[in-house]
């Protein structure tokens, strides 16, 4: 079930997009601890200029960090559930997860949060983070009640006055139906191959 390991490691790849990113933020904001309010509007994902036309904030926002605490705190969930992932899906599966429900946190957000201004790659964690958590649940034909409580709580234990829940309901919900449908993809490719093994 599980494969192994690339030659180079896509989640330190994506950690470190995120810290050059953060360093780029914080030289034009002259301040390393705290990222200035006008960069993350323009950088970050400020809904109001996404309404105007600037589509491409939807994908920078995932790559922008509010503050130091803000990118060390995402960059260690990314290392432990990013890591995981790595050992469950191959690099277009991983990267399709990656993007696809950090694009979908900040979709819900653009949708539901018209002025809101809102950076951070949590979205695309809670995606990684549904999908791996899913995947092994019916790898193995578990039931995945297991994974949507431990989804749940985790959800209620991030969720904040200061914490765009909007982005992580969306990655999170995107990342288990991916790795729902992952997971029955490769049940059903194994029961194939199985079939046809043993005539």
């Amino acid at each position: 079930m599980f494969r192994t390991r690339n030659r180079f490691m896509l989640t330190y790849v994506i950690i470190a997009l995120n810290i050059v990113v953060y360093i780029f933020t914080a030289i034009l904001s002259e301040d390393f601890l705290v990222i200035d309010y006008r960069v993350i509007c323009r950088y970050g994902q400020y809904n109001t200029y996404v309404f105007e036309g600037q589509y491409w904030q939807l994908l920078t926002a995932m790559f922008v960090h509010a503050d130091i605490s803000h990118l060390l705190g995402n960059m260690f969930f990314l290392l432990i559930f990013g890591l995981r992932a790595e050992d469950l899906f191959d690099t277009r599966k991983y990267l399709l997860i990656y993007f696809t429900t950090g694009l979908a946190g900040n979709l819900l957000t653009l949708l539901f949060g018209p002025y809101m201004v809102s950076a951070g790659a949590s979205g695309a964690i809670f995606g990684l983070f549904g999908a791996c958590t899913i995947y092994i649940r019916r790898a193995f034909s578990q039931s995945i009640l297991g994974a949507l409580l431990f989804s749940f709580f985790l959800l209620m234990m991030s969720s904040g006055g200061n914490v765009n829940n909007l982005a992580h309901i969306g990655g999170l919900v995107v990342g288990l139906l991916i790795g729902y449908v992952l997971a029955a993809t490769r049940k059903s490719a194994t029961v194939y191959r199985f079939n046809h093994s043993y005539p």
